[in-house]
C-alpha cells in the first residue's frame, strides 16, 4: 500500500468511526486486498478439502470488524493489528473445534518442539494442534510480557512486517526485532516442555 493510500485509509477509518457509512464503503475497496493478502498468509498451506477458505476468513473477519463498536482507529496499522487479532481468534476457534471433534472432545497435550515460528501452521490441517499450542503459549507470555506477546501476534498471526509491527506498537524496528527474537526463544522453550 502506497503512502497516499495508507493516509487515505486512516482518514476513512476516522470518518467511519465518526459515523460516516459511505466512508466504510470506500474503505472496504482500499483494504480488501490487503486483508486477503494477510489471510492468504494464514492459509498458505491449506488442504484442498479444507472447510475454511481464504475468502471465508476475510469475510468473517470483515463482519466482525464492521461490528466493532467504540474503536478510535488511530491509523491503518491499528486497523490491521485489530484485523490480525480477529483472524487469529477465528483460526484458533476453528482449530479448537476441529481438534475437539477429532478427538471426541478430549484435548491431548503434545510436545511441539519442532514448531517453526517463522511459518504459520494451517489451523485446519493436522498441524492445527501446533496453532493451538502457540496460541496457548502466547497467552501465557502475555501474562508477564504483553509487548512481546503483541509482537508475536502481529508478526506470526498477523503477518505484519517488522516495520508495520513497529508502527502499530509505536516502537523502533530494532525493538520489534529484539522482542521477536526473545519471544521466539521463550515460546520454543515453552512449547518443547
Amino acid at each position: 500500500m502506497t503512502p497516499p493510500e495508507s493516509e487515505q485509509v486512516t482518514v476513512l477509518l476516522k470518518a467511519w468511526a465518526a459515523g460516516d457509512a459511505f466512508a466504510l464503503d470506500r474503505l472496504t475497496s482500499l483494504i480488501y486486498e490487503e486483508l486477503r493478502r494477510k489471510a492468504r498468509g494464514y492459509m498458505r498451506n491449506e488442504r484442498a478439502d479444507n472447510t475454511l477458505q481464504t475468502t471465508a476468513l476475510v469475510h468473517e473477519a470483515y463482519i466482525r470488524l464492521v461490528n466493532v463498536k467504540n474503536v478510535n482507529w488511530s491509523d491503518r496499522a491499528h486497523f490491521f493489528a485489530v484485523s490480525a487479532q480477529i483472524m487469529r481468534r477465528i483460526l484458533v476457534d476453528a482449530a479448537r473445534a476441529r481438534a475437539s471433534a477429532g478427538r471426541g472432545g478430549l484435548a491431548q497435550r503434545e510436545a511441539h518442539s519442532a514448531i517453526n515460528l517463522d511459518e504459520i501452521p494451517d489451523a485446519s490441517s493436522n498441524r492445527g494442534a501446533e496453532f493451538i499450542a502457540v496460541d496457548d503459549a502466547l497467552q501465557r507470555l502475555a501474562e508477564f510480557d504483553p509487548r512481546k506477546a503483541q509482537v508475536v501476534e502481529l508478526r506470526y498471526f498477523g503477518g505484519l512486517s517488522v516495520e508495520e509491527s513497529a508502527e502499530v506498537l509505536k516502537i523502533s524496528p530494532q525493538s520489534v526485532m529484539r522482542d521477536w527474537k526473545l519471544a521466539k526463544a521463550w515460546l520454543k522453550r515453552e512449547l518443547s516442555s
